[in-house]
């Protein structure tokens, strides 16, 4: 997609300054979202949201509309929009995200379900603004863990490990060659009817080897042969005048040339008009030299007619039924041929292509192989890793390993399936991770998979993924996050002080009510008023112990140790 250069504000709403700029983050990727603009969702009616690089909370009461910004970052991303998304009253709504160097992606929606993207100012496919936004951004919703439950996934998380693209490309090769065996087989008699009415095609034309422009001389010739009969008797005719007859052209011009010998003596006039008779005398017995050729030499010949009249009634039947010209006819002999060449190597390729899908199905179950040894060989390690992030996480008795089933027959991604088999709770027989884990259990699984494995793109949201836990495990999760954060944005919605405080940026979100209408805004606290956004959180007041923990908590080293 090519797409000019506009000004990255063209659909999006006026920048609104903040009162307070956020700094860049320590180890900041530095290519994540840095502005938010929304006009018209829900409870927002215009934001102009400034993003630090790092870890950046969100926190807000009960009800305060924290996920709205989720849900913004979920329209870039291409997520299904409804019109009851747009505030009460309003027309449309507008989210726009600004990226490091101006880059810019916006979504708006009108309250009659019609809608558009932009990339850059300039409009594009929903299918577009989702490629782009994929390749940027990440957003773990409260139930997007149920992700892993996908085999593909579970998968896919071991595959990060190992290289599973040879297997791929054999695997690639194979089916590409069952799949023309295949066509090969289907198309066995139409194929042979094919070749053999293209063999009667070309052996026609070829037989008759038509040549372009070669019809106008051998009608010519045939319209002089058919006519030497009258040819040989206007020579005739022509002779008795000029000759033959006793009366005739040469004999009267030789009696003028003696009559002008008198008065030639005399008069140079007369000797001119003689020496010209004299001349015209020459050309009419040359003429008559010709035409006596013609007159004894004019016979009808019959095979040189029949051939003439044979030649031209064969390229009329080409014509007839390849033509209409006979250049097309010698286009249709060139395009027969090669159509039939390409069938007969078909018909070639069909009596080996048995043997190479055969070889290239032991490339396939070879490199499968490999690729079997190479999962197992990477699963213990991974499923540690995971683990002792897990158990950090609130679930100190967790287990995992993924298990590798052979299949019947090759698959797209291998020779086995991969199951993630989890257990939480000690006692308990490890199962399939789809079967034995809970929602919550699941989110703190997909935070050890994004804190193990890294995210995939420069910016990272989780929309309270910290749900259902509380103590040490808060603090645990606060600190994987951190520690995602040194390599990317990482922006979460939270209502643990325990992570918030942990964070580079605090956000809160406000609701309040103006002119009778519900407003949410967000804005940057300070250094003070994050104190007394965690002492809220942690007790639901501003007391003096409540800020005295809060400081603790942001004493806490905001870079963990590994």
């Amino acid at each position: 997609m090519t797409r000019k250069a506009r000004t990255p504000t063209q659909d999006a709403p006026a920048r609104r300054s903040m009162p307070v700029s956020p700094p860049d983050a320590p180890g900041s990727a530095g290519a994540g979202i840095a502005r938010l603009e929304v006009r018209n969702l829900a409870t927002i009616a215009q934001l102009s949201l400034e993003l630090g690089g790092g870890f950046c909370a969100f926190t807000g009461e009960t009800g305060a509309g924290k996920s709205i910004i989720v849900d913004a970052l979920g329209l870039l991303l291409g997520s299904r929009a409804s019109s009851d998304l747009i505030r009460s009253g309003e027309d449309d709504l507008l989210v726009t995200g600004f990226w490091d160097g101006e880059q810019s992606a916006s979504r708006r929606l009108s309250a009659q379900g019609r809608g558009n993207a932009r990339l850059d100012g300039e409009v594009v496919s929903l299918r577009e603004l989702q490629e782009w936004a994929q390749g940027r951004l990440t957003i773990h919703w409260q139930h997007s863990a149920v992700s892993l439950l996908s085999a593909a996934n579970q998968r896919g998380l071991l595959d990060r490990r190992v290289g599973a693209r040879p297997y791929a490309e054999a695997y690639a090769r194979w089916r590409a060659a069952s799949a023309r065996l295949d066509d090969l087989r289907a198309t066995m008699r139409e194929r042979a009817r094919q070749i053999d009415l293209l063999t009667f095609q070309v052996q026609e034309i070829r037989e008759v080897a038509p040549q372009s422009g070669e019809e106008e001389p051998l009608a010519t010739d045939l319209a002089r042969l058919s006519n030497l009969d009258t040819v040989a008797q206007s020579a005739a005719a022509g002779l008795e005048l000029l000759s033959d007859g006793e009366m005739n052209g040469l004999g009267m011009i030789a009696e003028a040339v003696r009559a002008l010998n008198a008065g030639a003596k005399y008069d140079p006039l007369t000797a001119q008009l003689q020496d010209e008779l004299r001349v015209a005398q020459e050309a009419i017995r040359a003429v008559v030299g010709e035409l006596r050729e013609r007159a004894e030499n004019s016979a009808p010949d019959p095979e040189e007619l029949a051939r003439v009249e044979t030649r031209l009634a064969a390229l009329g039947k080409l014509r007839a039924k390849y033509g209409p010209a006979l250049d097309d006819v010698v286009a249709f002999g060139d395009m027969a041929a090669a159509e039939l060449e390409t069938l007969e190597q078909d018909e070639r390729d069909a009596g080996t292509l048995e043997d190479e899908v055969a070889a290239l199905l032991g490339d396939v179950r070879r490199e499968g192989k490999l690729l079997d040894a190479a999962r197992q060989a990477a699963a213990g390690p991974l499923a540690e890793e995971l683990l002792a992030v897990i158990r950090e996480l609130g679930m100190p008795h967790a287990r995992m390993t993924f298990a590798l089933s052979p299949l019947e027959q090759p698959a797209a991604h291998g020779l086995s399936d991969v199951t993630l088999l989890f257990g939480a709770n000690p006692g308990e027989a490890l199962g399939p991770l789809s079967d034995v884990a809970s929602g919550g259990e699941l989110s703190r699984v997909m935070l050890a998979i994004s804190t193990v494995l890294g995210a995939d793109t420069p910016s990272v949201v989780f929309d309270e993924v910290d749900a259902g836990i509380g103590g040490s495990a808060a603090l645990a999760v606060a600190s994987q996050l951190a520690r995602l954060a040194r390599s990317r944005q990482v922006l979460v919605v939270t209502h643990l002080a325990q992570i918030a405080a942990r964070a580079d940026h605090h956000y809160k979100v406000e609701k309040t009510v103006e002119g009778g209408r519900t407003v949410s805004r967000v804005r940057l606290l300070g250094e003070d008023e994050r104190l007394e956004e965690i002492a809220r959180m942690l007790g639901g007041h501003t007391s003096e112990a409540a800020l005295r923990h809060a400081r603790e908590l942001r004493d806490v080293p905001s870079v963990p140790t590994d």
